[in-house]
């Protein structure tokens, strides 16, 4: 599972790179180019204004520092579940707990690695609810029935988008429920995995909107690593039953999550598609954010308003409006 999910985040280095992010490279290679810079060995050129970082320069190091930060969080992840397994526990269940010894098991709050979060959320995972919620997901893990998406995924959007770099979120009801589908990310798929129709949706929206290209993957990383916070409510899912961990306790933590965004940060744009996530309002203050609503993506209703709101060209006339870089909505 863990080399599977390192991929998605190492094709964002081999896909063709969007307009600002313009060859991406590593972080490693990013840096030492930004020393160079400042150092006037760029070329032998040691002109005082090539210290200056272009805007587009400035959009690439900051992408780079996420990825890299993105990656090492998702090993984490990974090598926490691995190390279980090398211990001989492959055969137990994991099972997710809050309280007791945990011998033997990866509590849910060890799969929160992004540091910014745990700071922004002290002591969330010691409330009663969570102990709650980890009950019934040590529950699901040891029925037998595939949960989604993978462990070292559930909290993929938070260890993906950092507090400090949330620009604006996306929010989404619950995982997809097909084999291989689910990747921590709302609306998101790893590339590969055929394309959902809300997303098909949202490209049509995005190219008549922006002109941007209809991308033949559904990986949506990219917009996560800019700061694009893609939310679901509920984290996790059972095979082939949506909204079956619904109402077990994760809306409680997600509209934490939140709630935290609108009391610690400001000028965050809220997109909000459909009436589930149109609901969520109520956490956010808005003399402090903006917030965008329109009908949801699905085919059921995505001629009702989601096509023509101009959603992503708003959010970016909204950031810049506050000096905040633009998201590059072409993948």
């Amino acid at each position: 599972m863990a080399s599977s999910s390192s991929k998605t985040l190492m094709d964002l280095f081999k896909q063709p790179a969007a307009k600002r992010l313009k060859r991406v490279s590593s972080p490693s290679s990013a840096d030492n180019s930004f020393s160079s810079s400042l150092s006037g060995e760029d070329g032998g050129n040691k002109d005082p204004k090539n210290t200056m970082l272009t805007s587009e320069q400035k959009s690439r190091m900051e992408f780079n520092k996420s990825l890299a930060k993105a990656k090492m969080n998702l090993k984490l992840c990974s090598d926490k579940i691995s190390k279980l397994n090398a211990n001989g526990t492959e055969k137990a269940s994991l099972v997710y707990q809050l309280l007791g010894d945990g011998v033997g098991y990866v509590k849910l709050e060890e799969l929160l690695v992004e540091e910014t979060w745990l700071e922004a959320l002290p002591g969330e995972f010691q409330k009663p609810y969570a102990k709650h919620l980890c009950r019934f997901v040590e529950k699901e893990i040891s029925g037998g029935v595939p949960i989604y998406p993978p462990q070292h995924l559930i909290f993929n959007a938070l260890n993906t988008t950092s507090f400090d770099r949330v620009k604006a979120v996306i929010i989404g009801q619950d995982p997809y429920h097909g084999p291989g589908q689910a990747m921590g990310l709302s609306f998101s798929v790893p590339r590969g995995v055929k394309v959902p129709s809300s997303l098909v949706n949202i490209y049509k929206e995005l190219k008549q909107d922006l002109g941007c290209s209809i991308p033949l993957h559904g990986n949506l990383e990219q917009w996560a690593l800019q700061g694009v916070l893609l939310l679901n409510a509920v984290l996790t899912v059972r095979h082939h039953q949506a909204n079956s961990h619904a109402n077990k306790g994760w809306e409680q933590f997600t509209d934490a999550v939140i709630k935290t965004i609108s009391q610690k940060k400001e000028g965050v744009v809220f997109i909000l598609w459909g009436n589930y996530a149109q609901a969520k309002v109520r956490l956010v203050d808005e003399t402090r954010h903006h917030v965008l609503k329109s009908a949801h993506p699905s085919g059921l209703s995505a001629n009702r308003g989601f096509f023509g709101c101009r959603h992503f060209s708003q959010t970016n006339q909204l950031l810049e409006k506050m000096g905040i870089p633009p998201i590059e909505w072409q993948l």
